[in-house]
C-alpha cells in the first residue's frame, strides 16, 4: 500500500508543477486548485506575475508594507485574501478585485485606524479580521453603509474609545463581533444596535462596571463573553434585552455576589460561568430570572457555606460546579429544589462535618448521578450522610484521610457504579468489618485503596487482605462522648454554660471545638481540662465547657461539641439554647370614652422572646357582648382591638394579656360608653284628691347617669316639707296635696351628651263629705292604739260594773242632747285623773231608727254619711286622746292650764273617731271612748299586733277597723264645745255599753295639726279639751298597712289654733 500512495502523490505534484508552469505560478509560491500560497517567504513586495485563476490568495508572514492594487487586477474570481502577519499600516486596496472578496485577513499588522473609504470597495465582504493591530478607536463612519460584513474581529488592539452607533451600519448583517483584549474601560448605554448579532466577545478589557441597558439592542445575542475584566458590580438590568442569550461568561472578574436584579431578563440563559471571581455568598433571590439555567459554574471563588434554599430557584439545573472554594458548611436543605441536578462537584473544599455528622445535607437531589468530594477534610462518614442520593452512580471521596465509615453508609445508593476512596488512615476495628465485604459484593473494590493505621498489628494492610475475625474492638482510640451537652432555657442577660465530657484510650491529644448551628465557633470562651481515669489508668478523659456570658437573642441556637484526635472526630448531640424575655408592653391600652353607635379602638402590643401572644378579657372574663353580636374584631397581624356599633353593655374594664413561656403581663383599660338620657318608662298623668299622696316617677337611663331636675310649669319646683325625693330625684312624692299642687310637672334629664324632658299632668279633686284615705297609716295607727286600749278596756269594765252596778241610764228618742254620765275611768281610779273629760255630740235631727243605740253608735244608712250643719251631726265627733304615764302626772306639769308633753310623759296625740258603723254589722265590740296613745312609736308595734289578735278572738262580727268614720259635718265646719263636757260631780249614770263606740287613730303627721287647749281650772283636773275636727279623710283610711313606718314619722310641728274660730257643740243637761 505504501508504494502506490507515494506514486499517486508524486503524480499529483507533477501535475501541479506542470499546471503552475503552464499558468505562470510565481517563483517560490505554491499553487494548487484555486489557491495561491505565497506565505512565509518574507517578501518585501508582491510578485508581479500573479495568475488570474486563484480564488484564495495567501500572502501572510511576509514583510509587505504596501499593496499594489494592479497586481490583483486580473484576479476576477478572488474571494479570500490573507495578508496577516505583515507590516501593513492601513487597510489595503485591491482594485477591482475587492468587489468580489468575501474574507479579508489583516490581523497581526500595524493598522492604526479604520477608514470608511478604505472599506468602501469591499461590497461583498463578509469576514474582516483586524485583530492584533494598533487600532485605538472605533468611531462613526468607520464602517460605511452597504457593507455585508458578518464577522468582524477587532480583538487585541488598543481600542479605548467606542462611540455609540459605530456599528450601526452593520446592523443588518453582523453576526459575530470580537473586541477582546483591548483597552475599553466603559461601554456606553446602547452601544450596540445590532439586532442580528449572535456572539459578542469583550474579554480582557478594562471594564469595571456594567450599567443597566448596556446591551439593549442585541435582540439575537446568544453568547456574551466578559472574561478577565475587572468587573466588580453588575447593576440592575445590566443584561436587560438579552432574552435569547444562552451562554454568559463572567470568569476571572471581581464579582462578590450575584443578585436577581443584575440577571434580570436572562430568561433563556443555559450556561453561566462565574468561576475565578470573589463570590463569597450565594443570594437566594439571585436566580429567580434564570429558570432555564442548565449549568452553573462557581468554582474558584470564596464560598464558605451553602445556606438552606440558596439554590432553590434553579429547578432546571443539571450541572453545578462548586470545586476549589472554602466551603465548610452545607446546611440541611441547601440543595432543596434541584430535582434535575445530575452533576455536583464539591472537590477541594473544607467539607468535613457535612459528611461526618449532618443528616440530610443532600436532600432534594434524587436524580443526582455524580458527586465529587475529592480533596476535602473528611475523616469519617456518617450513616445518613448520603441520604436522599438513591440515584447516585459516581461518588468520589478520594484524597480524604478517611478513618471510619459507619455501617450501611452507602446502602441506599443502589445504582452506585463507582466509589473512589483513597486513604491510609483507616481504624480497622469491629466497626469497619462490614466495609470490605460490602465492597466486594458490589464489585466496587477496584476503585478503593484503603489501608489500616490502627491497630499496630494491622497497620499498612489493605482492608481487603484482613480476615473478618481480625476486625476487633479491644480499645477505643477514637474519642467517645460520655456526658452530652443539655438543652437549656436561659433568661436574657444571664450566664450559662454547656459541658461535654469525652474519653479515649489513645495517647493522641484531643482537640475540642464547639459548633453553633453546624458552624464552628472561633472566638468562643472555652474551658478545657483533662485527667486520667483512675480505675484503669489507661483512659484519658477530657472535659470541655463552653461559657456564654450575658446571653442575648443572638446566642439562641443548637450547640454541639466536637472532639478530635488522630483517629477521628466525635460529634455530640445538639443542645438547644432558648433565651426567654418576659413580655413588656410597647403599646398599652388607654381608657377611652365612646358614644353609642361609634367604634371603640383599643391598642395593645408587647415584645418579648419568644414573641408573646396577645389575649383580651372583659371584666376578668371572656364574655364579650360585642363578640356574641359579631361586633368585635381582632386583627391577627395587627395590634388593634375594635368594637363596632358600641352599646352600653360594652362598657367595662378590658384587660390585655401578653404571655409567652417566660411569663405574662397585664394592662387594663376602661371603656366608658356615653348615652343620651332617656326614660325607661313614660311619665303618667295623675288625678288625686286633696290630702292624698301622689308619686311621680322619672326613671331615666343614660351614660353618664343623667342628673334629674323637676320643674313645675316650666319653672324650678319650689320644694316644701310636703315634697320628698328618692335618691337621684327619680321619684317625687307630694304628701297632703293641695289644690295649688295641680299643674304640669316636668322631669328634666341631662348629662354631658344632652338634655331630655318628660311631662306629667297632676289634677287635684276637692274632697266632699267622708271619703276613704288610700293609705294604710290609719289601719296601723288604730291597731297600735287598740293594742294598748283593749287591755285597759277589760279593767275599766270590771271597775265600772263593780262600783256602778246599780246605776243605769236609759236613752230615749228625743231631740234633746243626750249626755252620758261621767263614768270614772280605770286611770282615774288610780288617782291620776280626777275627772274624765269627753265630748258629747248633740243630735238635732232624727236618726233613721229614732234613737241612739245603747252601744253608743249612731245608726245611719250603709255607705251614706249625712251632710248636715254643725248642730245636727250624724256621727260622734272624733276625739283627741292623749297617752300618759300615771307615775309622771303631777300638778306642776300644768302650765297655764295646758298640758306639757315634755314633762308629763304624754305621747303622741291620737284622734279617736266615734262613728256609726255599717248597718250590715251584726255587732260591734265594746271600745272605750278615750283611746290611749303610745308613749313611743317603737313600743306600739307589739301591742298593735296583740290588739289585732285579741280583736280576732273576741268576735266574728264587724270589726272596728271596718267601720267608716264620719265627722258628720261639712268640710271646713268646726264644732264648738262650751264649758266642761262632763260634770265634776260624777252623778250621771253612763248607759250600759256606751263605752263601745268605735274609735280611729289618726296619723301622726296629721296629728300635728291638732292642739291641746288650756283647761279652765289649774287645780289638777283637766276641765276642758278642745279638738280640731278637721281631719283629712286619708287619716281614717284603714287599708294601707304597708305604709305604717312612714305614717308614724312626724314631718312637721303642730301649730296652735285660735279657739275662737272653733265651732262649739251645744251643751244640754239631762232631765
Amino acid at each position: 500500500m505504501a508504494l502506490p500512495s507515494r506514486a499517486a502523490a508524486a503524480a499529483l505534484l507533477l501535475l501541479g508543477l506542470l499546471r503552475s508552469a503552464a499558468a505562470g505560478c510565481p517563483a517560490g509560491c505554491a499553487c494548487g486548485g484555486d489557491t495561491l500560497s505565497c506565505g512565509g517567504l518574507a517578501l518585501p513586495a508582491l510578485p508581479r506575475d500573479l495568475p488570474h485563476w486563484p480564488r484564495h490568495v495567501n500572502l501572510s508572514y511576509n514583510k509587505l508594507a504596501e499593496i499594489d492594487p494592479s497586481v490583483f487586477a486580473e484576479l476576477s474570481n478572488l474571494q479570500e485574501v490573507r495578508l496577516d502577519h505583515n507590516e501593513l499600516s492601513a487597510i489595503p486596496s485591491l482594485g477591482p478585485a475587492a468587489s468580489s472578496v468575501r474574507a479579508l485577513h489583516l490581523h497581526h499588522n500595524r493598522i492604526r485606524s479604520i477608514e470608511g473609504r478604505e472599506l468602501q470597495p469591499y461590497v461583498t465582504l463578509e469576514t474582516l479580521d483586524l485583530s492584533f493591530n494598533d487600532i485605538t478607536e472605533i468611531r462613526n463612519g468607520c464602517f460605511p453603509q452597504g457593507l455585508l460584513i458578518k464577522e468582524l474581529y477587532l480583538g487585541s488592539n488598543r481600542i479605548s474609545t467606542l462611540e455609540p452607533g459605530a456599528f450601526d451600519s452593520l446592523s443588518r448583517t453582523l453576526l459575530t463581533l470580537r473586541l477582546s483584549k483591548n483597552r475599553i474601560t466603559q461601554l456606553p448605554v446602547k452601544a450596540f444596535r445590532l439586532p442580528r448579532l449572535i456572539q459578542l466577545e469583550l474579554n480582557r478589557n478594562r471594564l469595571r462596571l456594567i450599567e443597566g441597558l448596556t446591551f439593549q439592542g442585541l435582540d439575537s445575542l446568544e453568547v456574551l463573553k466578559l472574561q478577565r475584566n475587572n468587573i466588580s458590580k453588575l447593576t440592575d438590568g445590566a443584561f436587560w434585552g438579552l432574552a435569547k442569550m444562552q451562554v454568559l461568561h463572567l470568569e476571572y472578574n471581581s464579582l462578590t455576589e450575584v443578585n436577581s436584579g443584575s440577571l434580570y431578563g436572562l430568561s433563556s440563559l443555559h450556561q453561566l460561568h462565574l468561576s475565578n471571581n470573589s463570590i463569597s455568598r450565594i443570594n437566594p433571590d439571585g436566580w429567580s430570572f434564570c429558570q432555564k439555567l442548565h449549568e452553573l459554574i462557581l468554582s474558584y471563588n470564596n464560598l464558605t457555606r451553602l445556606d438552606e434554599g440558596s439554590l432553590a430557584d434553579l429547578g432546571g439545573l443539571h450541572v453545578l460546579r462548586l470545586s476549589h472554594n472554602s466551603i465548610n458548611h452545607i446546611a440541611e436543605g441547601a440543595f432543596r429544589g434541584l430535582k434535575n441536578l445530575r452533576v455536583l462537584e464539591l472537590d477541594h473544599n473544607d467539607i468535613s462535618g457535612t459528611i461526618e455528622d449532618t443528616n440530610g445535607a443532600f436532600t432534594g437531589l434524587e436524580n443526582l448521578s455524580k458527586l465529587t468530594l475529592f480533596g476535602n477534610k473528611i475523616k469519617s462518614v456518617a450513616k445518613k450522610a448520603f441520604s436522599g442520593l438513591e440515584a447516585l452512580e459516581h461518588l468520589n471521596l478520594g484524597d480524604n484521610a478517611i478513618r471510619s465509615i459507619q455501617a450501611d453508609a452507602f446502602a441506599r445508593m443502589r445504582s452506585l457504579k463507582q466509589l473512589h476512596i483513597n486513604s491510609d488512615s483507616f481504624l480497622c476495628d469491629c466497626q469497619l468489618k462490614w466495609l470490605p465485604q460490602w465492597l466486594v459484593e458490589k464489585q466496587l473494590q477496584s476503585f478503593v485503596v484503603a489501608t489500616c493505621a490502627h491497630p499496630e498489628s494491622l497497620k499498612s494492610k489493605s482492608i481487603f487482605a484482613i480476615q473478618p475475625e481480625s476486625f476487633v474492638c479491644d480499645d477505643f482510640p477514637k474519642p467517645q462522648i460520655i456526658i452530652q451537652p443539655e438543652t437549656t432555657v436561659a433568661v436574657l442577660g444571664k450566664d450559662i454554660r454547656f459541658t461535654c465530657l469525652a474519653a479515649s484510650s489513645s495517647s493522641s491529644p484531643m482537640v475540642f471545638a464547639w459548633k453553633k448551628d453546624n458552624e464552628m465557633l472561633h472566638n468562643a470562651e472555652i474551658e478545657n481540662f483533662a485527667h486520667v481515669r483512675a480505675k484503669d489508668g489507661e483512659v484519658m478523659e477530657c472535659t470541655t465547657i463552653l461559657h456564654l456570658r450575658h446571653v442575648t437573642f443572638a446566642h439562641e441556637g443548637r450547640y454541639q461539641c466536637v472532639i478530635t484526635n488522630h483517629f477521628g472526630s466525635t460529634y455530640s448531640n445538639k443542645a438547644r439554647l432558648t433565651v426567654n424575655v418576659l413580655p413588656s408592653f410597647i403599646k398599652t391600652p388607654h381608657d377611652i370614652t365612646s358614644r353609642t353607635g361609634t367604634t371603640a379602638r383599643l391598642e395593645c402590643a408587647a415584645e418579648g422572646h419568644p414573641a408573646p401572644q396577645i389575649a383580651w378579657q372583659k371584666d376578668g372574663g371572656t364574655d364579650f357582648p360585642a363578640a356574641r353580636e359579631r361586633r368585635m374584631h381582632v386583627m391577627p397581624d395587627d395590634d388593634v382591638f375594635f368594637i363596632t356599633d358600641v352599646k352600653v353593655e360594652d362598657m367595662g374594664v378590658y384587660s390585655c394579656t401578653a404571655q409567652n413561656s417566660a411569663g405574662s403581663v397585664l394592662a387594663n383599660a376602661t371603656l366608658t360608653v356615653l348615652e343620651t338620657p332617656s326614660l325607661l318608662h313614660p311619665l303618667e298623668d295623675h288625678v288625686v284628691s286633696v290630702g292624698e299622696t301622689v308619686a311621680l316617677q322619672c326613671k331615666a337611663t343614660g351614660s353618664p347617669p343623667p342628673r334629674i331636675t323637676w320643674l313645675k310649669g316650666d319653672q324650678p319646683l319650689v320644694v316644701t316639707e310636703r315634697h320628698h325625693f328618692t335618691s337621684g330625684n327619680q321619684l317625687l312624692i307630694i304628701r297632703n296635696v293641695v289644690l295649688e299642687d295641680a299643674g304640669k310637672y316636668t322631669c328634666e334629664m341631662s348629662n354631658t351628651l344632652g338634655t331630655e324632658r318628660a311631662h306629667s299632668h297632676v289634677s287635684i279633686l276637692q274632697a266632699l263629705g267622708c271619703r276613704k284615705d288610700r293609705t294604710t297609716v290609719g289601719i296601723i295607727t288604730i291597731a297600735v292604739v287598740c293594742s294598748i286600749v283593749l287591755t285597759s278596756l277589760v279593767w275599766v269594765c270590771i271597775i265600772y260594773q263593780t262600783r256602778k252596778k246599780s246605776e243605769e241610764y236609759s236613752v230615749t228618742n228625743t231631740d234633746e242632747t243626750i249626755v252620758p254620765p261621767d263614768v270614772p275611768s280605770y286611770l282615774s281610779s288610780q288617782g291620776t285623773l280626777s275627772e274624765r273629760q269627753d265630748v258629747a255630740i248633740g243630735v238635732d235631727t232624727q236618726q233613721p231608727n229614732g234613737h241612739i243605740d245603747s252601744n253608743g253608735m249612731c245608726q245611719a244608712d250603709a255607705g251614706r254619711c249625712p251632710d248636715v250643719e254643725a248642730p245636727a251631726v250624724g256621727c260622734r265627733q272624733p276625739k283627741l286622746c292623749i297617752s300618759y304615764n300615771k307615775d309622771t302626772w303631777k300638778t306642776e306639769d300644768m302650765a297655764d292650764g295646758m298640758l306639757v308633753p315634755d314633762k308629763t310623759g304624754y305621747g303622741l296625740p291620737v284622734v279617736c273617731a266615734e262613728c256609726s258603723g255599717s248597718t250590715d254589722s251584726e255587732s260591734v265590740h265594746p271600745y272605750p271612748r278615750d283611746c290611749q296613745g303610745l308613749k313611743t312609736v317603737e313600743n306600739s308595734h307589739p301591742n298593735a299586733l296583740s290588739s289585732r289578735e285579741h280583736q280576732r278572738k273576741r268576735g266574728a262580727g264587724t270589726s272596728l277597723l271596718h267601720a267608716q268614720p264620719c265627722n258628720g259635718i261639712a268640710s271646713g265646719k268646726r264644732v264648738e264645745t262650751d264649758g266642761t263636757l262632763y260634770p265634776s260631780n260624777h252623778d250621771r249614770i253612763r248607759p250600759e255599753g256606751a263605752h263601745g263606740s268605735s274609735q280611729a287613730a289618726a296619723k301622726p303627721s296629721e296629728l300635728n295639726n291638732l292642739n291641746l287647749v288650756r283647761a279652765l281650772p289649774a287645780g289638777g283636773s283637766l276641765k276642758q279639751l278642745n279638738v280640731l275636727p278637721e281631719i283629712s279623710p286619708a287619716l281614717l283610711d284603714l287599708q294601707g298597712e304597708a305604709e305604717v313606718e312612714q305614717a308614724l314619722l312626724p314631718s312637721s310641728t303642730a301649730q296652735p289654733h285660735d279657739s275662737t274660730h272653733e265651732p262649739k257643740l251645744p251643751n244640754r243637761s239631762l232631765d
